[in-house]
């Protein structure tokens, strides 16, 4: 009936990975609602285990039938987690396929469109101005996805880039203001676009909606997110889901600068 307890090294080594595993699920979804669904799912998976090495059939019967069940509706439960490991195990194939210049030849789709000098500077400087002036903004600057569901929320603009556009539209009276402002390929692409809202919980109460939504769309995509506080004026550069403040305009201008042509 301990026949279970006989090791071996191949074992082990299974042990040790379905533990690693299960460290990287939890260290993945800690703070948001899935984990009270995920710590019992291990439970219900450590009973049937034990059920099985002790020999209780009917027990290990039951509950791999609620496991096999319950398969689907764990995809539904986790949908949200889901996807978002799934775009970030895209966003880090997509990085590593555009190295190799042969690779971003074959696939030209791959290639980013990235801003250029003298469009950033145009870019920080309204910034700056809207930033003293206390008027929102949120504004999205794409490196290599398209987020074409993204911009289809919006209303396209397609214009070259300038201070005096970007602080129309987010004038306090503009019909555009409202919403994240697209921007690729040195252009203007779109604007009032919806974004996603993170689902994280451990966010500063003085984070508002905007920049949860910088959060969300930065979780999900590589792109650079810039958020001005309406309330504060405050500056915030959003990168992989992580804020940065920003003091000066010079800061922005070098974080920016980063992935510039």
């Amino acid at each position: 009936m301990l026949d279970f307890l006989d090791f071996s090294w191949i074992d082990i080594l299974d042990i040790l990975m379905v533990a690693l595993v299960i460290f990287l699920i939890f260290r993945w979804i800690r703070g948001s609602t899935a984990i009270n669904i995920f710590i019992a799912i291990i439970i219900v998976l450590l009973v049937r285990v034990i059920a099985e090495a002790v020999g209780m059939k009917m027990v290990s019967s039951l509950l791999g039938t609620v496991i096999d069940m319950g398969a689907v509706a764990l995809i539904v439960i986790f949908q949200p987690e889901v996807r978002r490991f799934l775009n970030s195990l895209g966003r880090k194939a997509e990085s590593t396929l555009q190295r190799p210049g042969f690779v971003r030849w074959l696939f030209p789709s791959l290639r980013t469109g990235q801003v250029d000098v003298r469009t950033l500077s145009e870019i920080t400087e309204a910034v700056r101005e809207m930033a003293a002036r206390k008027e929102g903004a949120l504004i999205l600057i794409l490196h290599g996805n398209a987020l074409e569901d993204i911009v289809a929320t919006g209303d396209i603009v397609d214009a070259e880039i300038s201070r005096r556009l970007i602080m129309n539209i987010f004038f306090k009276n503009s019909p555009l203001h409202d919403g994240a402002m697209i921007i690729a390929a040195n252009r203007i692409v779109a604007a009032r676009c919806t974004l996603p809202i993170t689902e994280r919980t451990d966010l500063p109460a003085r984070y508002g909606m905007r920049h949860k939504a910088a959060i969300g769309i930065s979780e999900q995509c590589d792109a650079d997110v810039i958020v001005v506080s309406e309330e504060t004026g405050e500056i915030s550069l959003v990168r992989g889901g992580q804020i940065t403040p920003i003091e000066t305009i010079n800061t922005l201008n070098l974080l920016l600068g980063e992935k510039t042509e």
